[in-house]
């Protein structure tokens, strides 16, 4: 969950004016949470409540969480369609492959008991709104590599997976090219295999971060992506986050840490390697 939020963070000063270096400053003034923070945290907090309940109950739930927080942040960022998604008096589906199926998903990969468990739960939380085939690839896509990672997978094994069964196009990616003709995209079958390959290049957290913004493209989105699977396979320095708390109004923390101490009294979460 602090992998998306930090990425988000840090991408929201480039998501329209993108640097594509890796020298820059990760936190400044001008970063602030994005809808990315808030659809992550609304994910993580319908899990808490609903994760072991009927399909159907977490089903609500999501749409429940995520409109409470479209309710409170009406300027956080939100795409027109998603927007007019989180308004409606009965919101349904429709039809999107948008990339935010994929930015908000890694408390999936936290939470899943088995890799049954992420199909089925990504679907549902990512189904209220992107049931769009490429919309639900994408976000199971980020799911199962933040599972794969949280449970000792090595890069090699996790690349394998994404090749063969979600991006094959994946093994064609590379940063360096990336930064060159990379433009910004919001779907997710223009959006997950990049963010992916700056987790495979990446040495550690930080270093992952620092090659999202370096593509370009949508920021805060690659980053939060990227951010959430590198968080499950390197962890995160305890300094990143407590930074990253200081960009979180009183309620988000408050929100953030009583789902940290619940899923550890619960036993969900993230298992550092």
């Amino acid at each position: 969950m602090w992998g998306a939020i930090i990425g988000d963070i840090v991408g929201s000063r480039f998501e329209h004016r993108n640097y594509r270096k890796k020298n820059f400053a990760l936190f400044s003034a001008h970063s602030y949470f994005t809808d990315d923070t808030l659809m992550t945290l609304a994910v993580a907090k319908a899990l808490c409540k609903c994760g072991r309940a009927q399909d159907i109950a977490l089903h609500n739930e999501t749409i429940r969480c995520m409109r409470v927080m479209g309710a409170k942040y009406p300027y956080a960022g939100w795409g027109s369609s998603f927007e007019r998604w989180l308004k409606a008096k009965n919101p349904q589906p429709y039809q999107s492959f948008g990339n935010g199926a994929a930015m908000r998903i890694s408390p999936v990969g936290e939470y899943a008991c088995s890799e049954e468990e992420v199909r089925r739960l990504s679907k549902i939380v990512t189904g209220v709104s992107h049931d769009h085939p490429e919309g639900l690839k994408g976000a199971e896509c980020v799911a199962m590599c933040v599972y794969l990672a949280k449970n000792g997978a090595g890069k090699e094994e996790i690349f394998r997976r994404v090749k063969g069964e979600y991006y094959p196009e994946v093994a064609s990616l590379s940063c360096g090219e990336l930064s060159k003709t990379y433009t910004f995209d919001v779907s997710c079958q223009g959006t997950v295999p990049q963010a992916l390959t700056c987790f495979f290049e990446g040495n550690d957290f930080e270093d992952t971060i620092r090659n999202a913004i370096s593509v370009g493209g949508d920021s805060d989105t690659i980053a939060a992506i990227a951010g959430g699977v590198a968080e499950a396979f390197f962890g995160i320095p305890t300094a990143l986050i407590d930074v990253a708390k200081l960009y979180l109004d009183e309620d988000l923390l408050l929100l953030a840490e009583n789902i940290g101490e619940e899923w550890k009294n619960n036993g969900y979460g993230i298992v550092r390697r």
